[in-house]
Order: structure tokens, then C-alpha cells, then sequence
């Protein structure tokens, strides 16, 4: 079965954000009123989709489970290489590990989010950790670009110990490496960034540069 035939988790646009989108926002919302109106929403209303259906199709929002790994005062990031991932984004950088959700065998949208989005960190990466704390921090969504019209991001993030290690799994699709929080916002790296991962530089490092 290729990549597009996987069947995903969707939920409609219009039940997210309002049938005259009301709701809509552009990059990270934080507002614990959306956030857990949104959430409520997309879990009392998810849907299975076929993958390449869903990808074409702007009334459904996919979600996506982001997780923002940090130690200390650094963020851990990666490089999309072309051995594979999302070809619209590659070359870029992401601060966020993640991907599209699977229907599991618990009825509760929760339980399904987590075991998503922790299955998706093994399978990307091998942390080892004597420590570490998941937060919920906010929603991302971006209607700009073709890639996030379909997407809606669960914003994490995943707080190690100062001793923790990490290594990417599959070196020949993607690199992966460490930055300091505080250089997120420079003109040299922000401009490498993938969208959503520009949002989370905003949040977390400051304004945009100019």
C-alpha cells in the first residue's frame, strides 16, 4: 500500500472553525477557550479518510500531532533530506516531529492522540531520557500554503532532562541537530524554516525578523 492509500483521521473544516469560519486563525492560537473548543470538536467529530483524498481536499482538516523537543534552552531540529517525507518540504527545517493520525482501538480521541503521536517519535527517533514532560501548548494552523490548508497542528512540547541524548533513525531521509533558542528569530535560520516551524520560532524565540 503506497503512502496516499493510508487511511487517516479528518474532521471538516466547518465543524473546527465555524460554518463561516469564525474560528479560523493564522499560525499558533493559545487561547485555552479555542484551543479546547477546537479540540472538543475535532474529537467528537473525526472521520476516516484515504490519505491522497484527503490531501486535495480543503474542506477537511488533517491533524497533526507536533511535538517540539527541548533541552534546557535548545530546541531539537531536522532537515527534510530527498530520500523521503513530504517532498513539498524538502531542504527545509522543522522544529517539530510528527505526522498524520490512525484510527486505534480506543474510542477515545485522546488515548488515539497519544498513542499517535508517541509512535510517531520512535519511529523517527531513539531518545534515551531519564526524564521528560509532555505539554500541550497550543493549535497551529496555516491556510497560506497548500500544505498546511489541509493541516491542523496539535502544538506539544516534550521537555528532557539535561543528560538526555537523541538520534535520528532514518539518516538517509532526514538530518537532525540542535539549536539554541535564542537564534531561532535570526534572519540565517528562520528563513530555512518550514511554516509551522516558524510559528513555533515566534512563540518560543521571539518576533520574526524583519
Amino acid at each position: 500500500m503506497g503512502k496516499m492509500d493510508e487511511m487517516i483521521l479528518v474532521s471538516k473544516r466547518t465543524v473546527l472553525f465555524g460554518e463561516n469560519d469564525e474560528l479560523a486563525f493564522q499560525g499558533v492560537n493559545s487561547s485555552p477557550d479555542t484551543v479546547q473548543h477546537v479540540t472538543k470538536q475535532l474529537s467528537n467529530n473525526i472521520e476516516v479518510m484515504r490519505r491522497g483524498d484527503a490531501e486535495e481536499n480543503t474542506t477537511y482538516k488533517q491533524p497533526i500531532p507536533y511535538v517540539v523537543i527541548k533541552k534546557g534552552n535548545q530546541v531539537f531540529g531536522y532537515e527534510r533530506l530527498s530520500g523521503g517525507g513530504e517532498t513539498r518540504l524538502h531542504s527545509q527545517w522543522s522544529l517539530g516531529y510528527g505526522g498524520h493520525m490512525n484510527k486505534t482501538e480506543s474510542d477515545k480521541f485522546e488515548d488515539t492522540l497519544m498513542t499517535n503521536l508517541y509512535r510517531e517519535l520512535e519511529e523517527e527517533l531513539d531518545i534515551k531520557f531519564t526524564g521528560a514532560e509532555l505539554k500541550p501548548i497550543g493549535l497551529i494552523n496555516d491556510d497560506l500554503n497548500p500544505v498546511g490548508e489541509v493541516h491542523l497542528g496539535l502544538l506539544y512540547t516534550y521537555e528532557l532532562d539535561s543528560e538526555a541524548t537523541i538520534e535520528v533513525r532514518e539518516k538517509d531521509q532526514i538530518r537532525g541537530f540542535w539549536l539554541d533558542i535564542n537564534e531561532l528569530k535570526n534572519e540565517e535560520t528562520y528563513t530555512k524554516l518550514e511554516a509551522w516551524s516558524q510559528f513555533v520560532a515566534d512563540l518560543l524565540g521571539g518576533d520574526k525578523p524583519d
